[in-house]
């Protein structure tokens, strides 16, 4: 799994990875039916992002599918705007590391440690959420 701290990095990986993994197709003429987003707050509070494109025949990805055919294209083709990406993003969707390399979109809080990285999630998010 890739991480990245900005979303724009995260978006020229994913795309480098398409084409990486499909060789036959011309970065000018991908046919991109669906970009596909992960936000990730890591145990030290930073924010990462996952991002992928696919097309109809590939298989569903760890990301949350976000844009679809036009939007997807158009992500692809870098006309799209970062703080309209962010707006649509739903924190309930964002995954929060539980242990190392592990992630979960609440920590569970039947035992005092969970807790305690229940309330420390509820503190870096009141306080400001970071995009």
């Amino acid at each position: 799994m890739d991480l990245f701290t900005t979303l724009d990095e995260a978006i020229n990986v994913a795309r480098e990875s398409y084409l990486a993994d499909n060789p036959e197709v011309d970065e000018n003429d991908a046919a991109i039916s669906q970009f596909s987003l992960q936000k990730y707050v890591m145990q030290d509070g930073d924010i990462m992002w996952q991002a992928e494109f696919s097309d109809q025949n590939t298989e569903p990805s760890e990301c949350l599918p976000l844009y679809f055919d036009e939007a997807a294209q158009a992500i692809w083709d870098n006309e799209y705007d970062e703080e309209e990406i962010l707006a649509e993003w739903l924190p309930e969707n964002t995954l929060h590391e539980w242990d190392e390399g592990e992630f979960q979109l609440a920590p569970p809080t039947d035992t005092e440690e969970g807790r305690a990285a229940a309330n420390e999630w509820d503190d870096d998010n009141s306080d400001s959420e970071r995009w």
